[in-house]
């Protein structure tokens, strides 16, 4: 099966604590290149995550955000940090030392500092492995979802690029039985030039050298490599290994006997089959950088 390398999904799940929300998206990288933007409790399980991501995925910037948005507490489970209210409390006697004629922090202040009241998160036992066993179904059906859009991305890809495949063939097998025609129609008008040039030129040695640049201008072996090179594409599209940089390859290597095609031409046909052909390769190479 062929992916792209660009997709996104993102879910949303409630539990008893707190809501979490998970998105995963992917887009054109050279290498598998993954970001992670987690929840201070997740930190500590980057590594298991990481683990879990690349297993699914060979190729691309993969962007990993999961948010944690705990529930209001309730007057049950709300609970006061009492070590950060003695940190305050040493800090605020410990600043009045200087500063004499200093407020006092009033209970409203003490309530709004960040991390005095605790929700059902921080003031249970309720660490960062319980935590992940909530986000691990999810990040596993994310990771399902991303690469069924990446799935359904690559087959429009594939489409797209063995249509350019077809287009290819077409003109390969339009210009092939006509290279014996056109290369004698030159050799004829190459020896109708030299015999008005060179009256007394030697006969057998005229055919010689027209032998040689006949072979030499023959495009018969550009186009079975141009052929093996198509059918060396579909079966990589057909498979379902990682294709992204085997294809950027051959593309290198169509495009190499495209040019060399038109190097060669000596008729308006062929110039205009090389130039049509490094068209569609073109065409074919950006689509393949989107291909994992």
């Amino acid at each position: 099966m062929t992916f792209s390398m660009t997709g996104f999904t993102a879910l949303e799940q409630s539990f008893e604590n707190a809501t979490i929300i998970l998105e995963l998206r992917a887009v054109n990288s050279r290498y598998l290149d993954l970001h992670f933007k987690l929840d201070d409790h997740l930190r500590s399980m980057e590594p298991i995550i990481r683990e879990l991501i690349s297993a699914q995925v060979n190729r691309g910037k993969i962007e990993c955000k999961i948010n944690v948005m705990p529930h209001a507490p309730s007057s049950q489970d709300a609970t006061l940090h009492e070590g950060l209210i003695q940190q305050l409390v040493g800090m605020q006697t410990k600043i009045q030392t200087y500063f004499p004629d200093s407020q006092r922090l009033t209970v409203a202040d003490i309530l709004r500092w960040p991390g005095i009241v605790l929700n059902g998160i921080e003031g249970s036992a309720f660490t960062s492995e319980l935590l992940f066993a909530q986000v691990k179904p999810m990040l596993t059906q994310g990771l399902q979802e991303l690469n069924a859009s990446r799935a359904r991305e690559g087959e429009k890809l594939k489409t797209i690029i063995l249509d350019r495949l077809s287009h290819i063939e077409l003109l390969i097998a339009k210009i092939k039985p006509l290279l014996p025609a056109l290369i004698r129609e030159y050799q004829l008008k190459l020896e109708n030039k030299l015999q008005e040039t060179l009256k007394t030129i030697d006969q057998e040695r005229l055919a010689q050298e027209l032998v040689l640049f006949a072979q030499r201008i023959d495009v018969d072996e550009e186009l079975t490599r141009l052929t093996a090179h198509v059918s060396e594409v579909k079966r990589i599209m057909h498979s379902n290994a990682p294709a992204g940089k085997r294809l950027d390859f051959l593309m290198q290597e169509l495009n190499r006997e495209a040019n060399t095609l038109g190097s060669k031409s000596v008729s308006v046909i062929t110039s205009q089959v090389s130039m049509e052909l490094k068209v569609l390769i073109e065409q074919m190479r950006e689509q393949i950088q989107n291909i994992e």
